[in-house]
């Protein structure tokens, strides 16, 4: 089927919307708040009306070209790219061999991630596959919406179920989530946008919770139910932690190895940025396993965590909204660290 073959709600030909367009790579003050044009309608798709913009470490490591990947790996980009890939909004138009979706729908969705610079969310409209939408949940406004999909999927697909087949490049087995009911979970970085989901996805599944995080989220982190909590500027866990049957060390990299030593044996270690870690010797000596995977839009996946987020089970965090126009200060807010949930965009 052709785009001309498809029917839209409305004529959007020749028509612009707001948008934050890059040129370039660059710090914040590359994301340019510009006219561009509506995007076109195709096969499989739904156009969504955009009401709100989840913000994500990727949309930085974008702007900045994946600046920690060696040269071969650094993706190339279409300039000019609008980044951005977790939405909520309105679906205002819907190719007609979409079923399940119609007009007027509230939705939320990760698009079409990874595809470095394809996912086009930063901005007032934005097509997306309808197999990575899902209805919004009733129970929480667009804000909260937006700021969901990457990090809870995030966090469920390496916790509770993949859901896609695709080979983490950076190790030779697949991740295999491990059962957490009952047991001792350590999450470094809980207060952050994966690591906050992670702490209520543990708690759901009956794990007992050990947080990390600075002392400023302690009240944060004990109103979500977690059992322990470490303030990471008085005390290094892995100096008072022993015997935990899994970690999920969502900030990662070249430091994470040092919490194979609070495992027991047998256990896991998952890091959510596993580039850098250097410890996979040690970790076979210790008999843990050190595994990770590469988050995948999935609508089905997004359907089957509403209910938690419309019940509240799950509760989204938010560090603070901006302006669409305001998104250079948004990633400037992301530069600082020490989130307390998720930083997200307004559109209206």
């Amino acid at each position: 089927m052709s785009t001309s073959e498809i029917n839209v709600s409305a004529n959007n030909n020749n028509q612009t919307m707001k948008a934050i367009r890059q040129h370039e790579f660059g710090g914040p003050e590359v994301l340019q708040y510009e006219d561009a044009p509506i995007p076109e309608l195709a096969a499989g798709e739904v156009r969504i009306r955009v009401h709100a913009v989840g913000l994500n470490p990727p949309d930085w490591y974008l702007r900045e070209c994946y600046k920690m990947l060696p040269p071969e790996w650094q993706p190339k980009v279409p300039f000019p790219i609008i980044p951005g890939t977790d939405i909520s909004g309105v679906i205002e138009a819907v190719a007609d061999d979409v079923d399940g979706f119609a007009i007027g729908d509230e939705v939320y969705s990760m698009v079409r991630f990874p595809s470095y610079g394809l996912s086009r969310a930063y901005a007032e409209f934005v097509t997306a596959p309808a197999s990575e939408v899902a209805l919004k949940p009733r129970g929480i406004d667009h804000i909260h919406a937006a700021a969901a999909p990457m990090s809870l999927l995030t966090a469920w697909q390496f916790m509770i179920e993949v859901g896609h087949d695709v080979q983490n490049p950076l190790q030779p087995n697949k991740h295999v989530p491990v059962p957490i009911e009952g047991k001792k979970v350590l999450i470094n970085g809980a207060a952050g946008g994966v690591g906050h989901l992670a702490v209520q996805l543990a708690k759901w599944k009956g794990a007992y919770v050990i947080a990390v995080a600075s002392g400023k989220h302690e009240a944060f982190l004990r109103d979500l139910g977690v059992d322990e909590f470490i303030d990471y500027t008085r005390t290094a866990a892995e100096d008072v932690v022993k015997d935990v049957d899994l970690v999920i060390d969502s900030v990662g990299g070249p430091t994470t190895g040092r919490f194979l030593r609070t495992l027991k044996p047998g256990g896991a270690l998952f890091p959510i940025f596993p580039l850098g870690f250097s410890g996979a010797e040690e970790a076979g000596k210790l008999g843990v396993t050190v595994s990770a995977t590469q988050v995948r839009s999935s609508g089905a996946q997004l359907a089957e965590v509403a209910q938690l987020l419309h019940e509240g089970t799950v509760r989204v965090a938010i560090d603070s909204t901006f302006a669409l126009a305001d998104a250079r200060l948004a990633h400037e807010r992301a530069a600082k660290g020490n989130l307390q949930g998720k930083i997200v965009l307004r559109t209206r």
